[in-house]
């Protein structure tokens, strides 16, 4: 009797065992199928590791890339095979979150019913969010300078203008020999997997963090003599900019008023922000992850006080800034970002449904009105309204010291103030200087290129 019961339990726990695997199995296979499909080996769809199926155009349905012959083609305009690059992808899989190698599923029509066999016929036509035009714009205003450029709308999330250099023209891509430094990161989208020295752009964050934690902030009068020493630490301004309240040290961009604020919040409050901000979140746009923002407030006050400016040892993912200026603007949650549009058969079915998804409360209501005020400010006292004549911008330049270049790395974030006209940006140049020089005639060109454009 013993020997039978044994056998039994056995038996119950083989079987529990089995529906335990069936069941992981049938979980897998419904979040992960599609990723199983697109696995280069996949003969099914590829051949010799080249996708061989799908049509992806920008949203006005201007061709920039389709599989025909055992290989792609892309779109006739130069400026546009390069501006689009990283998004949209290459043949060889070489850019791991362009849409060629990312979304490979949908293009190849894959559904957990008929698998890779196309549901209604014909071929996936993938439209994204991007307008061509505007990302070959943006591409040749930044003049041969690496760094990104993105644009998009945080009331629903679509993604108008994204741009990373350096870029390749997908029709003649680089030989790269063995040990060559020329071409390092090509294949990186900055805009969405690298992080970078975030210059005084950080002082968003600090402004926020201060106004949310420390009693009678807009009360308080500073005094900038041009440097403030943390125990041997010398934290400098470019100049002395006098007697100053948070806006002013804002719009003057004060070194001394924000690295003093971050000392005196101490690192927890800053630690606590840079997360509260959705700076160090990885956001997933249609799949592909961004990279999160990384930060080190555990450290001796001059270097605290450096990271509360924007220096030491801070690295920001451009589209997570993108994404907290478009919070600022809209009450203190903006839409994560999106590059699909939608997904059709080669006859125009529609096969995809897509939803807005919001982000977390990244700022307090309050806050956020706070700071969309005084980044409209900075703009209109400090920067110049003129340079964005149709729009009502809200902006923030940052400067970066940079070990690569002789020149800093300049960036330009903000949003547009605007309900028919909800965008929020991102400029970032590798050597472009000071954020209120080339970025910002960038940005500028940007917005207005959009406005013509019909956005």
């Amino acid at each position: 009797m013993e020997k039978i019961t044994r056998r039994t339990l056995a038996c119950l726990f083989i079987s529990l065992l089995l529906t335990l695997g069936v069941g992981l199995f049938v979980f897998r296979f419904f979040s992960d199928g599609g990723h199983w499909v697109s696995f280069a080996a996949n003969d099914h769809i590829y051949e010799d590791g080249v996708l061989e199926s799908g049509t992806v155009t920008d949203r006005r349905g201007n061709l920039l890339a389709r599989a025909e012959y055992g290989g792609w083609t892309y779109s006739d305009d130069y400026s546009v095979r390069v501006a689009t690059l990283h998004a949209v992808g290459d043949a060889e899989g070489r850019i791991g979150t362009g849409a060629i190698s990312a979304i490979a599923d949908k293009l190849s029509g894959y559904n957990m019913i008929t698998g890779t066999r196309t549901l209604f016929g014909g071929e996936r036509r993938l439209y994204m969010t991007l307008d061509a035009e505007l990302c070959a714009r943006a591409y040749e205003s930044i003049q041969g300078l690496n760094g990104c450029i993105g644009l998009y709308n945080y009331k629903n999330g679509e993604i108008l203008c994204s741009v990373s250099a350096p870029s390749f023209d997908p029709w003649y891509p680089p030989e790269i020999a063995e040990g060559d430094t020329s071409f390092d990161g090509i294949y990186i989208d900055r805009l969405l997997s690298s992080t970078f020295i975030p210059g005084s752009t950080m002082k968003i964050v600090t402004c926020a963090a201060a106004y949310d934690t420390i009693d009678g902030i807009l009360q308080r009068d500073f005094y900038c003599d041009g440097s403030v020493d943390f125990d041997g630490h010398e934290v400098t301004c470019p100049y002395e900019h006098g007697d100053l309240i948070l806006q002013s040290a804002l719009t003057s961009s004060c070194n001394g008023v924000f690295g003093s604020l971050a000392v005196e919040m101490g690192p927890e409050v800053m630690r606590s922000y840079v997360e509260k901000c959705g700076l160090t979140t990885s956001y997933s746009i249609d799949g592909i992850k961004t990279r999160a923002s990384t930060f080190d407030f555990d450290t001796e006050d001059g270097f605290l006080a450096w990271s509360g400016v924007g220096q030491g040892f801070d690295q920001v993912n451009p589209c997570s800034m993108m994404i907290l200026c478009g919070a600022v603007a809209n009450g203190g949650r903006s839409a994560v970002p999106h590059l699909i549009s939608k997904i059709t058969t080669g006859d125009g079915l529609r096969v995809s449904l897509y939803y807005n998804h919001s982000t977390d409360r990244l700022l307090q209501a309050e806050t956020a009105a706070y700071l969309r005020q005084a980044m409209l400010d900075n703009v209109t006292y400090g920067y110049g309204d003129y340079y964005f004549p149709e729009l009502n911008v809200g902006a923030k330049t940052g400067t970066a010291q940079s070990d690569n270049s002789s020149e800093n790395n300049a960036w330009f974030v903000g949003f547009c103030a605007d309900e028919e006209h909800p965008y929020a940006f991102v400029v970032y140049l590798e050597g472009g200087g000071a954020g209120s020089g080339m970025a910002l005639d960038v940005a500028s060109y940007l917005l207005a290129s959009a406005l013509e454009l019909g956005y």
